[in-house]
């Protein structure tokens, strides 16, 4: 036993052996109960198994008539009932739902608080999550706290009655086998509820035994009295004839299951699809692998696109990716976008976003080569068509600049520094410029 596990169990004495399976459950003597306290009854620390809600329900019962707690009855099995009618089958997690097991197995809310801290001491509970009266401010609601949930867990305890043989430890620990005398108590149990069936039903005598009986040389005649099968007089008498009549199959020599019509028939190859890149060229393999490993980071950055299909994602995607954009930069793009809502579906959005980006792109180049604009030319030296027109623009410059910088000296504002700014642009507009050559 671990420290955590010793430091919170407490011994018991062992309940007397029982030899009786049909009435009650077998104990050995070997046998010993523990009590589990603190933190052996959080999920992290216990000793415990998981288990479903069947066998759970199981396992109390059998602990509760062994007599492991001095506190367990039969009363505490209805809070036990209910918690496995609410619980998960996959992990075996229930809410504690404190108020609602009262009003429905019909006691108080301390009574049903003693009967889960008995659960909780027999190892048949573990906190999965401690509840809290802390406000979770859900929308639409004035107060919610946070809810206590509790695992379904079986003790060890019962496992070593059953003779059950388990592969790990704690709380993941599951049932790999029987051992001997597990086997032989299931067979014992087994054996115990055949013969209790039929103890219970009903001797009705029969006609054709007693007239079988009539029949033999020497032996006396039976005389058993009349079956009173009240219900059997609204029962319909069997139908005649043979039953599960199938009508017969005609086979024609030389076809199987198809016409020799439709197996003469060609059908035309279904079209492959095949994918290509912008420039035309086929889509390989490791493009398309490259294009879903992208989709698959993008959509586990972007939460609004965690609904999409991968596949699908990729292929939307396909014009960033095929530009050599990386999932970072295409994350960044999305959430640019910076969307306050969430598209039903997410892949159609993106293109249909992407491909209104497009169109205003091609337009906007459409626009510019109607007016002339080149860029080759606009980036070369300044050239002017009518350099008269220049010069006097330039000379309306420099004369406004001359003005300036003379009120400004007046005032007392000129340049602080020994360059004088006002001559360096004069200077400047008096030269003659390319656009004026």
């Amino acid at each position: 036993m671990s420290t955590v596990a010793a430091s919170a169990a407490v011994m018991v004495p062992a309940p007397r052996p029982s030899s009786d399976a049909a009435h009650g459950p077998v104990v050995d003597e070997s046998v010993s109960a523990v009590l589990v306290v603190g933190e052996g009854q959080e999920v992290r620390y216990t000793r415990s198994r998981r288990a479903g809600p069947r066998a759970w329900l199981r396992a109390v019962v059998w602990l509760v008539e062994a007599g492991l707690h001095p506190k367990a009855g039969p009363w505490v099995l209805p809070v036990a009932r209910d918690l496995a009618a609410r619980m998960d089958y996959g992990l075996g997690f229930v809410m504690y739902d404190l108020e609602g097991t009262a009003r429905r197995t019909g006691t108080s809310v301390a009574t049903v608080k003693r009967h889960v801290q008995i659960l909780r001491e027999l190892g048949a509970l573990a906190w999965r999550r401690h509840g809290s009266r802390a406000n979770l401010n859900l929308p639409g609601r004035a107060y919610t706290a946070t809810a206590t949930i509790y695992a379904a867990v079986i003790p060890p305890v019962f496992d070593e009655a059953m003779g059950h043989r388990l592969a790990g430890s704690g709380y993941e620990a599951r049932v790999c086998g029987m051992t001997v005398a597990g086997r032989e108590r299931a067979a014992a149990e087994s054996a115990a509820r055949s013969e209790a069936r039929r103890s219970r039903q009903p001797r009705t005598g029969c006609r054709s035994a007693a007239r079988r009986g009539a029949g033999v040389r020497g032996a006396a005649p039976v005389d058993n009295s009349a079956v009173d099968n009240r219900s059997s007089k609204a029962r319909e008498p069997h139908s005649l004839g043979r039953y599960h009549r199938s009508p017969e199959v005609q086979v024609e020599s030389g076809c199987k299951d198809t016409s020799r019509e439709r197996a003469s028939r060609r059908t035309a190859p279904r079209p492959h699809q095949i994918s290509y890149n912008s420039d035309g060229t086929r889509r390989t393999a490791r493009q398309a692998q490259q294009g879903i490993e992208t989709a698959r980071q993008v959509r586990a950055r972007v939460n609004w696109t965690q609904t999409a299909r991968l596949r699908r994602l990729a292929r939307v995607l396909r014009p960033l990716t095929d530009a050599g954009w990386d999932a970072h930069q295409i994350t960044e793009k999305l959430h640019s976008w910076t969307l306050t809502w969430r598209p039903a579906r997410p892949a159609e959005y993106i293109r249909a976003r992407l491909a209104r980006q497009a169109t205003a792109e091609h337009r906007a180049e459409q626009a510019d080569l109607a007016e002339g604009w080149d860029e080759d030319t606009v980036a070369g030296p300044l050239t002017a068509t009518r350099p008269d027109l220049v010069r006097d623009v330039l000379a309306g410059l420099r004369t406004g600049l001359a003005t300036y910088s003379a009120r400004q000296a007046e005032q007392g504002l000129d340049d602080l520094t020994d360059a004088a700014a006002a001559a360096d642009m004069a200077a400047f507009l008096t030269t003659t410029t390319g656009a004026l050559a």
